[in-house]
């Protein structure tokens, strides 16, 4: 991968070190299952039974991301904090926010997560349908051991995926359960409290607005005003990741969109700004932890 101060912007490989012992190759594939509806487009469910191999990059939802450790331990990092996560922990993730979450040790970690629609929460912290005068509350923290929390989350998780369930049943357990969330843990009165710079900002909103484009730094620079200098150590300390990261994964989140509306994965790689199927294969299981096929094998 170029250094992040390199003049062209260009998704480049990155090398993972696994273990080749006995114990590793007699290792079953990791085993993921993804749930999504097209009647209830504002929430998604995943589940992963064998997280040993599941490995994440630094990256951030659009969404709002709930979920559940249901076994083993991993390193779950958030905005600059680290906490080891097991069996009855609640881990959450606000919008935008910067995250990773990775295995802590050799022994199988098992998960579940939930992914909702910021406006569709909104009203729900709201209670009403009209959000155009009031923002999302994000959450104040990043894990809770609350455990009707962590229950209901299982409960609407098995809800959601029942294949003999109704609409309305399932709508309803995903009101239900995030009204609870939203009565029980704290909400900040307003925006992420990151360190705000307007011109870093247009920096990323230049970059979402291109990113599947070939961009240079230069180009970023110019519609952001910034020195290539600045912008990088500046953008790092506003949002979490460098220039080149936010680039790669809006890319993804592009890719992500386009194969849940069945687009040819070929067609997706190149769509979305990469060089060929392979390589945005490697980058996608680098940040969504399951390749496309899995991705897009969701049950409905």
């Amino acid at each position: 991968m170029p250094d992040a101060s390199s003049p062209e912007l260009t998704v480049g490989a990155h090398r993972r070190t696994r273990p080749m012992g006995a114990a590793a190759r007699a290792r079953p594939a990791d085993r993921h299952a993804f749930w999504r509806s097209p009647d209830l487009p504002f929430i998604e469910a995943r589940e992963v039974h064998d997280g040993r191999e599941v490995c994440y990059d630094r990256h951030a939802h659009a969404t709002f991301s709930v979920g559940v450790i249901t076994g083993g331990e991993c390193n779950y990092w958030n905005q600059g904090i680290e906490e080891r996560a097991g069996p009855g922990t609640l881990v959450l993730m606000n919008p935008e926010d910067v995250h990773a979450c990775n295995p802590a040790s050799d022994i199988a970690w098992s998960y579940r997560m939930i992914y909702v629609d910021v406006e569709w929460l909104t009203r729900q912290q709201l209670g009403c349908e009209d959000t155009s005068a009031r923002d999302f509350r994000p959450f104040a923290d990043i894990v809770s051991t609350d455990g009707e929390l962590y229950r209901g989350l299982n409960a609407l998780y098995d809800t959601l995926t029942d294949r003999h369930g109704d609409l309305l049943s399932k709508e309803s357990a995903a009101i239900e359960y995030f009204h609870t969330l939203c009565r029980r843990l704290e909400q900040t009165p307003g925006a992420c409290p990151l360190p705000a710079n307007l011109r870093v900002d247009r920096a990323a909103e230049y970059i979402d607005a291109n990113c599947t484009d070939t961009l240079r730094l230069a180009d970023i620079c110019k519609a952001s005003g910034l020195s290539p200098a600045y912008l990088i150590r500046a953008f790092k300390t506003r949002f979490g990741m460098t220039p080149h990261a936010w680039l790669i994964n809006r890319r993804i989140r592009f890719a992500q969109s386009e194969l849940k509306r069945g687009r040819p994965l070929a067609d997706v790689a190149l769509a979305a700004g990469f060089a060929d199927q392979a390589h945005f294969q490697r980058l996608f299981k680098r940040h969504v932890a399951a390749t496309p096929r899995q991705y897009t094998a969701a049950q409905r």
